[in-house]
């Protein structure tokens, strides 16, 4: 696919695949029935990396990159990732907000000429729910299957959101209303959202 296909998407669909030791995610482009159309990326993420750095691939065969993100420091719990081209140029940037995440996760996104989107948990409940659940014995180590939406906004208007479907298997609908936003971009924090979360 060419990256102007690409850039024209209003709708992608994530969804994770389940495997032991890392997580991967397929990125497609919203068919005309609203059914998952042509696949367009493919990330594999090594859990419990000291050092996070994603590769996000055209297919699961893993040949050619399209672009990649990489934490600018380890074990940092608001690090700064940087997303870049194959040949390192940077696309932009994300990075999670500790503070404000105590109650409701916070990520900041930077594009060249466009500014910071911020997003957050739109609904407060889950949020706190999802914190709490870590703590509840014998659950906290079961997936936490509730949606969550993420709204990004700039100046006062929606960028893009995340929502999570319900599941036990993760299943993301991310739609975009900027149309000057870098699809790259916005797939590299729609997997952060989901791979490090936790962090």
């Amino acid at each position: 696919m060419d990256f102007q296909t690409l850039q024209a998407a209003p709708r992608l669909l994530i969804r994770q695949r389940v495997r032991l030791m890392v997580n991967q995610y397929e990125v497609h482009m919203e068919g005309a029935d609203g059914s998952e159309g042509e696949l367009v990326a493919f990330a594999q993420q090594k859990r419990m990396a000291f050092k996070e750095q994603v590769t996000i691939y055209t297919d699961d065969s893993k040949q050619y990159a399209l672009f990649g993100f990489k934490a600018r420091k380890r074990l940092d719990l608001s690090s700064t990732y940087d997303v870049t081209d194959p040949q390192g140029q940077p696309i932009g940037l994300f990075r999670k907000d500790f503070k404000a995440s105590l109650l409701s996760s916070t990520w900041h996104l930077e594009q060249p000429n466009l500014g910071v989107t911020t997003g957050s948990e739109r609904n407060k409940t889950v949020a706190i729910l999802r914190r709490v659940w870590d703590f509840i014995p014998y659950v906290e180590n079961l997936p936490f299957a509730w949606p969550y939406h993420f709204d990004f906004n700039a100046n006062g208007q929606e960028t893009f959101s995340v929502d999570k479907k319900f599941g036990l298997r993760d299943r993301y609908v991310v739609d975009i209303k900027d149309p000057r936003l870098d699809r790259r971009l916005v797939i590299a924090q729609a997997i952060a959202l989901d791979a490090l979360q936790h962090r």
